[in-house]
């Protein structure tokens, strides 16, 4: 059904829908609405950035469907639970009433509709189908990539809402990294022959924070000296953000983030600093740490108590309480949450502005989720900042907040993506579960002693900063960043900072060289991207050199760090990299 766009809601008159909105749309919302009501499509695939207002765009258009006579009811299909409440809580509030808590039989008639969740569709799906064929229905899919963690679930879903009369799509993150293709979501074949997702409204997070809808954001990123004990008996020490294994990344990672040892306590420490810095500005701000699972996530909390003297609120599953723990977090002005994996999506509390990525999820979609908790914005210069373990993948993917991705349908798998595709598979599952579980390869593994060195700061695709130990004069000029910044303000000021250190470190005497970088031309400001290949062909060198010397890869890392000085290869600076590359060819020209 075709309707003509109300005077209310057309560009030139804009304001409140009947049931009214959450305030003037923002530019963008408006955007989109106008999309939609020009085209009248029935699928409609929104790809907004986390924070930008994804449920106020679609609870206005869902408010004028209904008050137009295109629909006669609405569903709406979250993630978990909590979400599920969250959006009927937000209906509420402009005038559309939402069922959440319903499972099965008819609406009571004071609803307009319902909010269920894709596991809810999972196992009743004709239900859903009988509901969309007896009346139009506006269908909405919040974080429609969902409908792609399994075949039962996307089948689920094209088999309930293949009758609603409008579907609308939403997400806020990069699409699935497999191939499994998402219900209701248009592809087009590229030049290449690829087909790609299409968005018909697409607001990226360059866009938001150009628009000042979202916090510009500070990655601090943490290495340090690891040491494990495996299953099989043996002892191992690495530096967190050496070359190594994907086991012994993996290993090095949940040691960092052992409860036991000096890494999380000392991030937790530095974190809080940060968090007191930007209360000057923004009283009320608050810190998350995304924890792995229900130990930890107590562990930490109890870390919180003695390093700040006050309580964390601790959220350890997606129940009734646990939404109430939030909400109440929400309202308050208590310092810190801690709380396990299913935070990370979806869950408003906008005074969140410091964040602990205390977790070993390393998936493209789960980060973007993670750092969407910290970039809504409530007022222009707010900054956020999030502190993280160097590894390699997630510095990848904080100097990648710009990018914006579509889903690939026929895209080569690489080899290890079936353990990433299997791994988001999991996310909801272990959101929704009440006990964590141990897996097998889980109970032989025992961190045995951790450190934590200040690494570097990523900004805007840059990275800045020094080697330094926890409580340095290094680290604290990062953490006093004030907290009230705009973008550029950032961009500047990190700018002058790293300055000024790389002068202070001129003075430094010799026995600290292996603590704070020295010459200028050897820290320059270079993309992450421009990094990452310095990486990749010093790597090339490296297993080159080894296939003509016979030495194992990492003897020669540590030659080349004996030889030329400095951190490991993954903290190295681009001039740093180069010396070894150069190094590295010295050798091999000797050996022909």
């Amino acid at each position: 059904m075709t309707t003509t766009a109300p005077h209310h809601l057309s560009p030139a008159f804009p304001g409140r829908a009947p049931w009214g909105t959450a305030g003037k749309l923002r530019a963008w919302q408006q955007a989109a609405l106008d999309a939609y009501i020009q085209s009248q499509p029935r699928d409609f695939l929104a790809v907004a950035t986390p924070g930008a207002g994804k449920t106020t765009f679609a609870l206005t258009l869902a408010s004028y469907l209904l008050h137009n006579h295109v629909v006669q009811q609405v569903t709406v299909v979250a993630p978990t639970e909590h979400l599920k409440k969250q959006w009927a809580e937000a209906a509420a509030r402009i005038g559309i009433k939402l069922d959440p808590d319903y499972s099965a039989g008819p609406v009571s008639k004071e609803y307009h509709g319902v909010a269920v969740t894709y596991a809810g569709v999972g196992v009743r799906p004709m239900l859903h189908r009988n509901r969309c064929e007896q009346r139009k229905t506006l269908v909405i899919l919040d974080e429609i990539h969902h409908a792609g963690d399994s075949k039962s679930w996307g089948e689920a879903c094209f088999e309930a809402f293949d009758p609603a009369a409008r579907r609308l799509a939403l997400t806020g993150t990069p699409f699935r990294s497999d191939t499994n293709p998402i219900p209701f979501v248009a592809y087009g074949e590229g030049p290449d022959g690829i087909r790609r997702s299409v968005a018909d409204y697409t607001y990226g997070y360059g866009n938001a924070l150009a628009d000042g809808v979202v916090r510009p954001v500070i990655f601090l990123s943490y290495s340090g000296n690891m040491r494990w004990r495996t299953k099989a008996g043996d002892e191992i020490a690495a530096r967190l953000g050496d070359p190594m294994t994907k086991d012994a990344i993996g290993q090095a990672w949940r040691t960092a983030l052992s409860p036991t040892g000096e890494w999380i306590p000392n991030v937790l420490r530095a974190a809080d600093q940060r968090l007191t810095e930007v209360r000057k500005g923004i009283p009320d701000a608050g810190g998350l740490v995304i924890a792995t699972d229900q130990d930890s996530a107590r562990a930490y909390a109890k870390l919180i108590r003695e390093i700040t003297g006050t309580k964390a609120t601790v959220v350890l599953s997606d129940d009734t309480g646990a939404s109430k723990r939030i909400d109440d977090f929400s309202n308050s002005e208590d310092r810190w949450m801690v709380a396990v994996r299913m935070v990370s999506e979806g869950v408003d509390v906008p005074r969140l502005a410091v964040g602990v990525y205390a977790t070993t999820i390393s998936t493209p979609l789960f980060f973007a989720q993670a750092v969407g908790r910290f970039v809504r914005s409530r007022r222009r210069g707010e900054t956020a900042s999030v502190f993280l373990p160097t590894i390699p993948m997630l510095l990848g993917f904080a100097n990648e907040m710009e990018v914006e991705r579509d889903h690939v349908l026929d895209k080569p798998k690489k080899s290890g993506e079936d353990d990433i595709y299997a791994e988001e598979d999991k996310l909801l599952a272990e959101a929704e579960k009440t006990q964590d579980e141990v897996t097998e390869d889980q109970l032989p593994f025992e961190a045995l002693e951790s450190d934590a060195v200040f690494d570097r700061v990523l900004y805007d695709g840059a990275e800045f900063g020094m080697q330094a130990h926890p409580g340095s004069e290094e680290e604290q000029d990062y953490l006093g960043i004030p907290g009230l910044l705009e973008p550029d303000q950032v961009q500047l000021l990190l700018q002058r900072r790293q300055a000024r250190q790389i002068a202070h470190s001129r003075k430094k005497p010799d026995t600290e060289a292996d603590l704070v970088e020295l010459p200028a031309e050897r820290r320059p400001v270079v993309s992450h991207k421009e990094l990452l290949e310095l990486r990749k062909r010093l790597n090339t060198m490296v297993s080159a050199y080894n296939h003509q010397s016979g030495k194992p890869h990492g003897v020669i890392h540590n030659e080349l760090r004996r030889a030329c000085g400095g951190p490991p290869s993954a903290e190295a600076t681009a001039g740093q990299i180069q010396e070894r590359i150069k190094k590295v060819q010295e050798w091999a020209t000797r050996l022909r």
